[in-house]
């Protein structure tokens, strides 16, 4: 069994990377290695991975729909866990259009892969952004996140919405995770 873990480089990305691949999982993993985070970090990360047998990387970008459809096509991919965005909250104020390409054209991508390709299940990232100024607590899943209050909130509600939508019309076994205050 081939995954792909998009964003392998990052914090989740790695961890979950490296316990499939010790649990002798084939593992793709990507990631365009951006200076949102130090690169030396991620670079170092990479070659950690690199280490293992059953682990192959590509650099390479979401909104980059062709060499993405190769790679799943090489690997015969059949689960995809999607961890790669442009994250932050702050930093989404001031560069709306990172996340408009990442969060929302990367992820339309990955859809549009995991249909064409017939994935058998996408995991993908979410985040208690979405709860927006909620004052409920604790959350729950059933909550109103129709207020967001940023705009990473509001890519990442979108990415919910439509993978809501590709799971009902393709039949597309779609999992979203919303993650709390990730820290690492």
């Amino acid at each position: 069994m081939n995954i792909l873990v998009t964003g392998s480089a990052g914090f989740i990305g790695f961890h979950t990377t490296v316990k499939l691949l010790k649990n002798k999982i084939n593992v793709v993993g990507i990631d365009n290695v951006n200076k949102y985070y130090d690169t030396r970090l991620k670079k170092n990360r990479i070659k950690s991975l690199k280490n293992f047998k059953n682990f192959n990387f590509y650099k390479v970008d979401l909104t980059q729909y062709k060499k993405l459809d190769n790679i799943i096509k090489k690997y015969k991919i059949k689960y995809i866990i999607h961890l790669a965005a442009q994250a932050g909250v702050r930093y989404s104020i001031d560069n709306p259009k990172s996340y408009f390409k990442s969060n929302l054209e990367g992820f339309f991508n990955i859809l549009e892969l995991s249909k064409n390709n017939k994935i058998q299940h996408l995991i993908y990232a979410s985040t208690s952004s979405v709860y927006g100024n909620s004052k409920n607590f604790p959350l729950k899943e059933e909550n109103n996140t129709n207020l967001p209050l940023s705009f990473y909130a509001a890519t990442k509600k979108s990415n919910e919405v439509m993978a809501h939508s590709y799971s009902y019309i393709y039949k597309l076994p779609c999992t979203g995770v919303r993650f709390f205050t990730v820290y690492g």
